[in-house]
């Protein structure tokens, strides 16, 4: 950041960590003024975490970026430069990822290609939560409440000139992911249900397929009896139809429930994270974060 020859600061973000990560924070404010934290009351999330550090920042423009350096901080003077040209969002894309295993290489290209498939919005294949944003752009993004949230894509939704820089992911400097499999799939059904109604339209296909497959066999059935065709005796064929559609409802339910639970959430209102403290933000409090 010296490099840039323009004022700077870093804010960092501790989400509920049990480690020493509040000590080393508070070490490196008092040898750098420059060095702002916010320490927050629990775990919150990523996402959230991000929130907070978008909501308390004061520069013209905004970086995020993960304290594991699997993300190169020396791309942040790429994009610097892209923004002086400009571009009021420059986001990382990932030219090749270090580290990971299969499995997590192949669902997260699935997911990216999924979600640029059935969202409204263009999101960018490949790209995380590295990017750079303008001012403007932070300001809208502070306007947005909901509390689930896909900060890549509200980032797309709020348009402007955009662009991206490529770069190779590297292995984590230390420690180990906080995000396994659960969080990741919750990660990502954030994502499709906060930018896609295809999972609601998608049970609507099924049931209209449903019934017609029922209307057909019906037909079927009757054509069969009034041949003398034997072959449709007894309950077996009504109990694993009862069956099927049971299981079909059941899965239309369970998204709905999904999009419900998610209105209740914003309904209530609720703060999205709570700060204990927060420091190098000078006459800028708790009560002034929307």
């Amino acid at each position: 950041m010296e490099q840039t020859g323009e004022a700077w600061e870093l804010v960092l973000i501790n989400d509920g960590s049990s480690d020493r990560t509040l000590e080393l924070m508070q070490g490196l404010h008092t040898s750098d003024s420059r060095v702002h934290y916010i320490d927050f009351a629990r775990n919150f999330g990523h996402q959230l975490a991000v929130t907070a550090g978008m909501d308390y920042a004061q520069g013209d423009a905004v970086i995020l970026i993960d304290s594991d350096l699997q993300d190169p901080p020396e791309l942040i003077l790429e994009m610097i430069q892209k923004w002086k040209e400009g571009y009021k969002v420059v986001y990382a894309v990932r030219r090749e990822r270090k580290g990971e295993t299969w499995f997590k290489l192949f669902t997260a290209k699935l997911f990216y290609r999924i979600i640029f498939r059935i969202t409204d919005v263009d999101i960018p294949l490949d790209t995380g939560d590295f990017r750079l944003m303008d001012r403007k752009v932070v300001n809208y993004m502070k306007g947005m409440k909901e509390r689930h949230r896909f900060i890549r894509g509200m980032t797309s939704w709020v348009g402007f000139k955009q662009t991206g820089v490529y770069y190779v992911r590297g292995e984590r400097f230390a420690g180990e992911t906080k995000y396994p499999l659960r969080k990741m799939v919750r990660f990502a059904l954030n994502a499709i249900t906060g930018f896609s109604y295809f999972p609601l339209q998608l049970a609507t296909f099924i049931g209209f397929i449903i019934a017609i497959l029922s209307t057909l066999s019906i037909l079927g059935v009757v054509v069969t009896r009034l041949s003398g065709n034997q072959a449709f005796q007894g309950q077996a064929t009504t109990l694993i139809m009862v069956l099927f559609l049971g299981g079909v409802q059941l899965i239309s339910l369970g998204i709905i429930g999904e999009y419900l639970g998610r209105i209740y959430d914003e309904v209530r209102g609720r703060p999205l994270y709570v700060v204990d403290n927060a420091v190098g933000f000078e006459g800028q409090g708790d009560a002034d974060i929307p």
